[in-house]
């Protein structure tokens, strides 16, 4: 940590279609009690990367301006979902849509948005853990390798 203290950039909260309501309620706590913003991402890994566009073509919904109607439904669901759990998007938190491989997607929104860290989530145990660690591999593992920003990681229960 820089002698100065804690970095005053958002905290990155990687959300996944079903996440926990605890895993979006302790990331809000903690960076609440930081007086950071927190912002929620989802990652659509199945969708095609346009972020090397020219900044001023991407929209500020999304780092990638290519309409992908397929994530819409469950972009739009999982907005609702942490709306019912932490208000309307605003000075507290925002919700963010990337495409691409998770980790990466992750870092450059970390990146352009001077980020001071990552929150992700992690099944405790499971067939469901077992088998999402086998074909992807964890994504807290990831951004431990190729980021240089610091990574909590929330167990949960799923």
């Amino acid at each position: 940590m820089p002698e100065a203290g804690w970095p005053d950039g958002p905290i990155v909260l990687g959300v996944s279609w079903g996440f926990p309501e605890l895993l979006v309620r302790r990331a809000a706590d903690f960076a609440a009690d930081l007086g950071l913003h927190l912002v929620c991402a989802f990652v659509d890994p199945a969708s095609y990367l346009t972020e090397w566009e020219a900044e001023e073509l991407r929209t500020a919904h999304s780092m990638d301006p290519a309409v992908n109607e397929e994530a819409d439904f469950p972009a739009g669901q999982l907005l609702l979902s942490l709306e019912a759990i932490l208000g309307q998007p605003g000075e507290g938190w925002s919700f963010r849509v990337l495409n691409g491989d998770i980790s990466p997607a992750l870092g450059r929104l970390a990146e352009s948005a001077g980020a001071s860290m990552f929150i992700v989530g992690c099944r405790r145990s499971g067939v469901i853990a077992w088998l999402d660690r086998l074909i992807e591999g964890p994504v807290y593992a990831a951004l431990l390798r190729q980021q240089r920003l610091p990574v909590l990681i929330i167990p949960y229960d799923g």
